[in-house]
């Protein structure tokens, strides 16, 4: 027999040999018909793998995102194999589900050689991965010696499987089967094809394989499916709102900034109207943390190549950096920041410390730099150069948990302020099955897992548990925030870190007047001004809150002889602080309302002969609602209560 223990913490015994599957008919018939993938012991498994030891079993349905990865990736091996019969000779590569913060559905990169393929292709495409879901082929996994799995790839002069193959241990080799296909994989696959009700392909993309520019390019097909055709149509209806609020776009149409490639790929230009709302997001954020006692400081764009040998950020993103920068003297080297904390850590060595002086808070908007792949820039949500809202907290190990806890409401204020009300937290741990992944003892990992963990419960927070997903220093809170169109981004990060305290030597003074390391904080609400502003864009459709609008109010004047009375009702409303511009084109009324709509302007504000006699203007609202004709005074209450009831107060 076998103990199984289930999330709600139930333990169940089964006959060894017992699969997933037949588990959930145990707990429920309509149940068990909802399954289509689970994992034990924090590794995805077949549902009909027999289990042979005691372990935590999660079973997965649609509504599940791990549910919804499985059912993506089985979908690609479907489209490989009608890729391998539609166009003979075409080598497979790779063909994952996409991860959760980059989207949905799956791809698959192909060398299709001499043959291309493009959107006219994929009706044939889609027909034929129909046909084969139709015939409910049962997805079975099989163990392969690396002999037999090379021999195969080999005689298919399929070079990337033979990569592939080359850096896996004999043992570990596994090819799934389904219907006449078989392809290389390491599991995690719905029941049969006959789940698949629905396909959509998306897109055809360039991609490097393995990401390097240096290696060839293949041709990468993305894709969707669903258990159900209605789920297609909503996706596809949200894909087409999606294009509507794309923050390319809408970065564009509002002027807020853009790219040049005399500058460089991936190096945004700030225009003067995103520089102020940057500006404003900046201030927002600044105020909240003076009043949590944050200090900031200000750190240089580059750093000795040994900063970030010691800290272990050159081993990690040494590959990603740009190429170190030599001056004229003999072997000194100097990196573009990739990383503000081990700057931190210098500023915190500058002087010693008492426990008396603790927790340090230092807070900076630092620009970092990133060579992202060519390939996989995509407007500000993939850039080179990207300002990070760090902040990095040292403090000694009794002022952990409250820290900690002050950061979740700071992160859940910004959420407030901005309108992303639908999220949950994702806590990060190690894989304890790849310690060389990581840096730092067990003891210490141990502590900050468990601080992170009691902090989520404490504060009550809706959270799930990662497996594999912590930073190479320690142990993270992220926050998967779900935007208007239902999509998950990651926003807001805590980290725990007693790692960097030992690389860097820090140290405190305590009370027993022994010298004791700090514990370090790192957070970021905003996670990098870039990424976050583009989320925010799309979210809102370019309709920020009102505390936030570049222009909060537009002049719209009947024709130029008012030209007096709009000067005097834009220095009224700035004295009130309220953000505005005067239109005084000779242009239509209506003409004006529709590009003040466009430019998504919060209120216009119309101007005439009634209005001038009367001292007051003609409001209306963006969308069209009439607000009617009022006094400045009245008008910058109504200002003053949407700000007020948006900007949530930080206590």
């Amino acid at each position: 027999m076998i103990n199984i223990t289930l999330p709600d913490g139930a333990v169940k015994s089964f006959s060894a040999g017992t699969t997933p599957i037949e588990i959930a008919k145990s707990i429920s018939e309509g149940f068990a018909r909802n399954v289509i993938s689970a994992s034990f012991n924090n590794k995805l498994v077949e549902t009909s793998t027999p289990l042979n030891k005691d372990g935590n079993l999660v079973l997965y349905t649609w509504n599940d995102r791990q549910g919804k990865e499985s059912f993506w990736h089985s979908t690609s091996h479907v489209m490989a194999q009608a890729l391998e019969e539609l166009y003979p000779n075409v080598k497979l590569t790779i063909g994952p589900a996409i991860q959760e913060d980059k989207g949905d559905g799956f791809y698959y990169d192909v060398d299709f050689g001499e043959n291309s393929i493009s959107e006219k292709d994929f009706k044939k495409i889609e027909d034929r991965m129909m046909e084969i879901a139709r015939g409910k082929h049962d997805f079975k996994m099989r163990s392969v010696s690396k002999e037999d799995a090379l021999s195969l790839y080999k005689s298919q002069n399929n070079e990337f499987k033979v990569e592939l193959i080359e850096n896996l241990e004999d043992g570990t080799i596994t090819f799934c089967d389904h219907s006449t296909f078989t392809d290389l994989c390491r599991g995690g696959h719905i029941p049969n094809t006959g789940i698949i009700k629905a396909v959509k392909l998306l897109s055809v993309a360039g991609a490097y394989w393995r990401g390097d520019e240096n290696n060839k390019q293949l041709t990468r097909v993305y894709g969707i499916s669903f258990p159900k055709q209605k789920d297609l149509k909503e996706y596809l209806d949200l894909l087409e709102e999606a294009k509507k609020r794309d923050h390319r776009k809408l970065g564009k149409e509002l002027e807020l900034f853009s790219f040049s490639q005399r500058v460089g790929q991936g190096l945004p230009l700030w225009l003067p109207k995103g520089a102020a709302l940057r500006e404003r997001l900046e201030n927002f954020l600044k105020d909240a943390q003076k009043k949590a006692g944050y200090e900031m400081v200000v750190t240089p764009h580059i750093g000795q190549k040994e900063l970030y040998v010691t800290s272990g950020h050159f081993a990690k993103y040494g590959e990603d950096s740009f190429q170190p920068i030599n001056t004229p003297a003999e072997g000194e080297e100097f990196l573009l920041k990739p990383m503000n904390c081990p700057h931190h850590c210098e500023i915190f060595n500058t002087r010693p410390f008492s426990y008396k002086e603790l927790p340090k808070r230092y807070a900076e908007f630092g620009t970092v730099y990133r060579y992202e792949q060519s390939g996989e820039l995509h407007g500000l949500t993939r850039v080179r150069g990207f300002t990070q809202d760090d902040a990095h907290i040292f403090c000694t190990p009794d002022q952990l948990d409250e820290e900690f806890k002050n950061v979740i409401d700071l992160v859940l204020y910004v959420f407030g302020s901005l309108g992303f009300e639908n999220f949950k937290a994702q806590v990060s741990l190690r894989d304890p099955e790849n310690p060389e992944k990581y840096i730092g003892s067990d003891e210490n990992w141990k502590k900050a897992e468990d601080a992170i963990l009691n902090a989520a419960k404490d504060k009550g927070l809706d959270y799930v548990v990662e497996t594999g997903e912590a930073a190479f220093y320690g142990p993270k809170l992220d926050f998967m925030v779900k935007d208007a169109l239902g999509r998950n981004w990651q926003l807001g990060t805590i980290q725990v870190d007693y790692n960097l305290p030992e690389r860097f030597e820090l140290t405190y003074k305590g009370s027993d007047n022994e010298l004791h390391r700090p514990v370090m904080i790192h957070r970021a609400p905003f996670g990098s001004m870039e990424r976050f502003i583009a989320i925010l864009l799309e979210h809102t459709g370019g309709n920020f809150p009102l505390w936030l609008m570049p222009e909060q109010a537009i002049i719209l004047s009947l024709s130029e002889k008012y030209e007096k009375y709009g000067e005097k009702v834009l220095n009224l409303l700035k004295n009130n602080e309220i953000r505005a511009l005067v239109d005084y084109r000779s242009e239509t009324i209506g003409k004006k309302i529709r590009e003040a709509e466009m430019n998504k302007i919060p209120f216009m504000i119309i101007i005439g002969e009634n209005e001038e006699k009367e001292n007051k203007i003609s409001v209306r609202k963006h969308g069209g609602e009439d607000l009617g004709t009022i006094s400045v005074d009245e008008f910058t209450e109504i200002v003053n209560n949407e700000i007020k009831r948006t900007l949530k107060t930080f206590k």
